[in-house]
Parts: structure tokens; C-alpha cells; sequence
């Protein structure tokens, strides 16, 4: 069943990935128009997350900040179908950094990367940043269960000599990356809810107490790696620019989770300033009900 899903349903990715930009973003139109206004896709647990996390605002305003989401919910899917055909030259136009040089400077320090970053933007085109610098790029992520489909995503990502690993492959891969002698950076969305029951650690997102993600921490203090944050800002439609930042280059030398509260404290940073951009359909605060009484 899963070769055949992927062959009935591949042939559409490819038709939309050759799609002109123009076009592109024409039926990223129509697909908004049904995601939002007809079938609502997780529209109350969009609404339920900003009346939490933005209580100042008005319903006017979160209605609006709703809309805008969806519309860029719809553009990010069919870029991240763009991406199985979209040539080198054209990405790298698209997707820009403003300080690549820090990454240069962080090789030159023979320094791997645990590279952090929020489901905010586009995170998908990340990987483009294996053209600008020189370490041996990984990306955890959650693999699918349709191999066929799983196999895609890789291929779209090795093209950019980026490679996708699993979570429970991770430390393993980048132990032996690091016997090798091998330079890498580790691309981690790490705002993503873990387990209540399995969370070492709670502590504020947006004003609201939950657990938090800190395996991204673990393995830069046990790998000696440097942190670097980054942020993404949307130019225009279908054009991005990510800028680095330096949460540490000696992350022994922190106190556990204090490089994990310097990250969410980035993310709040660019939620605030264009909330929009964040991806509000995940049950992001679904245990803040569940807090242990130690870390009240």
C-alpha cells in the first residue's frame, strides 16, 4: 500500500514542484481558501493557543494574526514541494543569511555546531546553508512512516549535502562524526513538546509553564559543541533571510538548562515581533496543566 500511495500521489508533488513562483503561490491562494475558511484545519487550536499566549489582544486581532498563519501555513507546504525541483542557484537567491560568517569562524575554531532553531519561518529551507559553509551538515527529524516518502525527503536534502537522521540514530552518528574528526552541524527544531511524564524540565514559553525539550542541550554539553541560534525573517513572499546567533561556544561551562531558557527566550523574541510566522497549529501548552509540583 505504501508504493502505491507514493505512486499515485508523487506525480501531483512533481507537477506542483515545476509550478512557476506566480503560479505557485496562486494555488497556495486556493489551498488557503479550503485549509481555512472551508474545512478549518485545526482553526480552534490556532485561536486556543493566541488567546493563551497574547491575552491583551483583542478577538479582531487574533482573527487577524489567524488568517495571515494560514496564509503562510499554505506557502511554506508548496515550498516545501518546490523543494524537489528547485534548482541551486534559484534557492540560494531565495533563502539568504545575513551572518554566515560566524559559522566560518566557528570552523575555524575547529568547533562542531548544535544549530537551534524554532518551527518559525521557513525551517525548511534551511539546509541551503550547505552551500555557504564547509561541516558536514545533519538535521534530526522524525521519520515517516511511508518509506517511499521518507526516502523522497532525504533525497530533496542530500542534494544540498544535508543528511536527516532520527532522533534515537542522533547520538550515535554524531559520536562517530566526532571520532572521525569530523566538523558538524546539527540542525535541532527543539521548541517541540516532549512527554510531560518524560521531562526533566518545565519552565516558561510565552508567559506559560511547560516541559521542555532539552536533549539539544544534552548533546552539545557532551560533545563539547558550540550553541548557535537562528532566527528567520520573512522579506517578502517566498523570499527569507536567517540570521545566526551565538548562545554559546563553551557550553560545558553552563548550568544545566540554561542554554536551553537562552533558546526559548530567542524564540519568544522573534514570536513577538511577527507572530504569524509560528507554527500555532501544534498543541504547543497542551500540558501546562501537568506541572510537578518541583517546579512550580
Amino acid at each position: 500500500m505504501q508504493l502505491i500511495a507514493y505512486i499515485i500521489i508523487y506525480p501531483f508533488l512533481w507537477l506542483i514542484s515545476i509550478l512557476p513562483f506566480r503560479l505557485l503561490y496562486m494555488f497556495s491562494d486556493v489551498l488557503y481558501f479550503f485549509l481555512y475558511k472551508v474545512f478549518g484545519y485545526r482553526k480552534s487550536t490556532v485561536k486556543s493557543n493566541l488567546r493563551l499566549v497574547f491575552p491583551e489582544k483583542t478577538e479582531k486581532e487574533i482573527i487577524d494574526i489567524t488568517s495571515k498563519f494560514y496564509h503562510h501555513l499554505c506557502d511554506m507546504m508548496l515550498e516545501a514541494i518546490k523543494s524537489m525541483t528547485i534548482s541551486k542557484s534559484q534557492i540560494i537567491k531565495r533563502y539568504t543569511f545575513s551572518n554566515s560568517d560566524l559559522i566560518l569562524d566557528l570552523e575555524k575554531k575547529n568547533k562542531s555546531i548544535m544549530l537551534m532553531g524554532a518551527h518559525y519561518g521557513s525551517w525548511e529551507w534551511l539546509f541551503v546553508l550547505q552551500n555557504h559553509i564547509n561541516h558536514k551538515g545533519y538535521a534530526v527529524y522524525k521519520r515517516l512512516k511511508n518509506k517511499y516518502f521518507d526516502r523522497l525527503i532525504k533525497r530533496i536534502r542530500a542534494k544540498h549535502n544535508s543528511t536527516l537522521i532520527t532522533t534515537k540514530e542522533t547520538y550515535r552518528v554524531l559520536s562517530k562524526a566526532k571520532r572521525n574528526g569530523e566538523l558538524t552541524i546539527n540542525g535541532f527544531a527543539a521548541d517541540q513538546s516532549p512527554k510531560a511524564k518524560k521531562a526533566s524540565y518545565w519552565s516558561n514559553f510565552m508567559g506559560i509553564k511547560v516541559p521542555m525539550y532539552t536533549g539539544a542541550e544534552i548533546i552539545a554539553k557532551r560533545m563539547d559543541m558550540a550553541v548557535v541560534f537562528f532566527s528567520v525573517k520573512r522579506i517578502k513572499r517566498g523570499y527569507y533571510q536567517a540570521t545566526f546567533h551565538t548562545i554559546t561556544e563553551d557550553s560545558k561551562s553552563f548550568e544545566d538548562f540554561k542554554i536551553t531558557d537562552a533558546f526559548f527566550k530567542l524564540v519568544e523574541e522573534q514570536i513577538y515581533k511577527a507572530p504569524q510566522y509560528y507554527l500555532w497549529t501544534h498543541k504547543r501548552w497542551k500540558h501546562r496543566d501537568k506541572v510537578p509540583e518541583k517546579f512550580l
